[in-house]
């Protein structure tokens, strides 16, 4: 079996994190300390997390998301497949590195979809997007955790309290969907959503679509049409 290697590191602004770009053969993996935040190989979850939010919002004239965490661009790629060509889409991506890596050892993986027309990178804290985004947005996606709590910083932990989202409900518009990616079930989270004021699904997804994998979870959280 071929070895990985580890082709880059990088800071995560703010923290004593780091994030480390490994390669096996043409799979690549984003490692933060022990924990495996995404790989090459496993995208269906993360696909899934665009599909689902482009059901809940597909009727909307123009739309508008907001991508929390760029990744592997599984999810950009999966809602650009989906979107009208007058729609827009804002990648919000803290750590400078990861857009790098996307353009330089993962472009097979991105296949271009950065310079797709609708796209736009917002080199930043998607915290801060989304509380400068009234009304800004018909989707917000996160998948910037492995749940909705802090892991790769714990400031995160602002994303999912209900200060964070009353802050995304401000950011969408009527019928809007907050969605949020998770390598599992937490039942205070769906509390706080519906606390929140939200309709919320939690929808059970596997890491490789119908081919199985992990479980994962997708909260779909729409805002009411009032």
């Amino acid at each position: 079996m071929l070895p990985w290697i580890q082709l880059d590191s990088a800071t995560i602004p703010g923290e004593n994190g780091e994030l480390r770009l490994k390669q096996r053969g043409s799979e690549f993996s984003i490692m933060l300390g022990a924990n495996e935040l995404m790989n090459s190989r496993l995208s269906g979850s993360e696909e899934a997390l665009a599909t689902l939010s482009w059901d809940r919002i597909k009727s909307h004239p123009k739309p508008r998301i907001l991508i929390g965490g760029l990744g592997m661009g599984f999810t950009l790629r999966a809602a650009l497949a989906v979107l009208p060509e007058d729609a827009g889409v804002t990648v919000a991506e803290l750590v400078p590195a990861v857009v790098a890596w996307a353009r330089g050892p993962m472009a097979e993986v991105f296949q271009g979809c950065l310079d797709d027309p609708r796209v736009g990178i917002h080199q930043g804290d998607v915290g801060e997007a989304i509380r400068a985004g009234k009304g800004a947005y018909d989707a917000i996606l996160l998948d910037v955790d492995n749940g909705p709590d802090g892991l790769t910083r714990k400031s995160n932990d602002r994303l999912y309290d209900f200060a964070g989202l009353r802050a995304a409900s401000d950011a969408l518009r009527p019928g809007g969907v907050l969605a949020v990616w998770s390598s599992g079930p937490d039942a205070d989270f769906t509390r706080r959503l519906k606390g929140s004021g939200f309709s919320v699904d939690a929808v059970n997804t596997r890491a490789n679509g119908k081919r199985g994998g992990a479980r994962h979870v997708i909260w779909l959280a729409v805002k009411p049409v009032k």
